[in-house]
């Protein structure tokens, strides 16, 4: 078949990986004059480094990142919130923290050494068909493709025409990241966080291999919860205002921001919450992001979108027609996705909000449940990706 990839995220590359690979002819396009990583540091869940394994990249996945083995959250004063490893799920399971730059290298890759061609610098703005997909771009009309996949991501220009009335409403609460160099070199470790009631969440994340790095050194992921309508007077404060503030929530978040040197060094990430009826219109399909984002909640959103483009490429492999492989795709991804997105619907205004009432509960509730086996291990399955609902 043609088939058509908009947008070069890591549902578009993973696919356009998969399916140039199995022989179809795939164009990437991407609006990009070069295509690039988008964002920080990410953490690939078992359900995720499962997918990147029908690739035959995990391995490289795990030798470029940081093996995560636990997830710890605490009060500034040192009390325990949230205490999971991912034994507790199933023995053996480790997650993988790795800069999003290596994980676009290695999928980006993949996907020219399979043969699907890149045309950068191409915008598409819609389709004029969807049966046998066309694309409109500034240039014009496109050729006809077979598939195509809009991979465009949680801001997708494309999502509305693939489902009139779909909803990606920005959460209200964003964060601030950075990568910075790892204090103690090491290329393992914990995801750790802090919080203060639901209003303040710091997190730091080691991902091994920093590519931005001039001397190599591996990296850990910074991030700072904040309002969107409070990124103005929190730059107006001053770099040292935040720091101060860093220092007395949490020091070894303030060690590792000691080289900053002004608010710029800062990149300012914003999340939606993104529902769709469906995912297809025709020969056309939402993916990844486009499809079902979320927030970061769960760290969800790059395997949920990896794990998508594998089923479609099993989805395919049989040779069915289209009309029937589709549905088949679809049907087999809703029940993680829908799980995940009401999970992290919830789970949001529990750890980015103004209420003092769900912080309160949040770490009554949680520093019980890490303590029940059965719940504990339910929370380890669900933040290893493999929980699902059962329609």
């Amino acid at each position: 078949m043609r088939i058509a990839v908009i947008g070069s995220g890591m549902a578009g590359l993973a696919s356009a990986a998969h399916l140039a690979r199995a022989g179809h002819e795939v164009a990437i396009f991407e609006r990009f004059e070069t295509p690039r990583p988008l964002g920080a540091g990410l953490l690939l869940q078992p359900s995720g480094l499962a997918a990147l394994g029908t690739l035959g990249l995990r391995g490289e996945a795990e030798r470029r990142g940081a093996a995560i083995s636990r997830l710890i959250g605490r009060t500034p004063q040192g009390r325990t919130v949230l205490d999971l490893r991912y034994s507790d799920g199933r023995p053996g399971d480790t997650g993988i923290g790795i800069h999003r730059a290596s994980l676009f290298d290695l999928l980006h890759t993949a996907a020219r050494e399979a043969g699907a061609v890149f045309r950068a610098g191409t915008e598409v703005t819609g389709f004029s068909s969807f049966q046998r997909p066309r694309l409109l771009t500034p240039a014009g009309e496109s050729e006809p493709f077979d598939l195509a996949l809009v991979c465009d991501g949680a801001g997708s220009g494309l999502r509305e025409q693939v489902c009139p009335g779909a909803r990606a409403p920005l959460y209200p609460w964003g964060a601030l990241w950075r990568i910075a160099p790892e204090p103690e070199g090491r290329r393992d470790g914990e995801l750790e966080q802090v919080y203060q009631g639901c209003r303040i969440m710091i997190g730091l994340l080691p991902v091994g291999d920093n590519p931005a790095d001039p001397e190599g050194r591996p990296g850990v992921s910074f991030f700072w919860s904040i309002r969107h309508d409070g990124l103005e007077a929190w730059r107006a404060a001053g770099l040292e205002a935040f720091r101060t503030e860093l220092a007395r929530l949490w020091d070894k978040a303030a060690a590792v921001n000691g080289d900053v040197s002004g608010p710029d060094d800062f990149a300012h990430a914003v999340y939606r919450d993104v529902r769709c009826q469906r995912w297809r219109n025709g020969n056309v399909l939402l993916m990844g992001d486009a499809a079902h984002a979320m927030s970061p909640q769960l760290g969800q959103g790059a395997n949920l979108a990896l794990c998508d483009a594998a089923a479609l490429a099993d989805a395919l492999a049989d040779h069915a027609p289209l009309k029937h492989a589709l549905p088949r795709w679809e049907r087999a991804r809703r029940p993680a996705t829908r799980y995940y997105t009401w999970m992290s619907w919830a789970l949001t205004p529990v750890f980015q909000s103004s209420s003092k009432m769900l912080g309160w509960a949040r770490d009554l509730a949680m520093g019980i449940g890490c303590r029940l086996p059965l719940i504990r291990g339910w929370m380890a399955w669900t933040l290893a990706g493999r929980g699902r609902t059962p329609f």
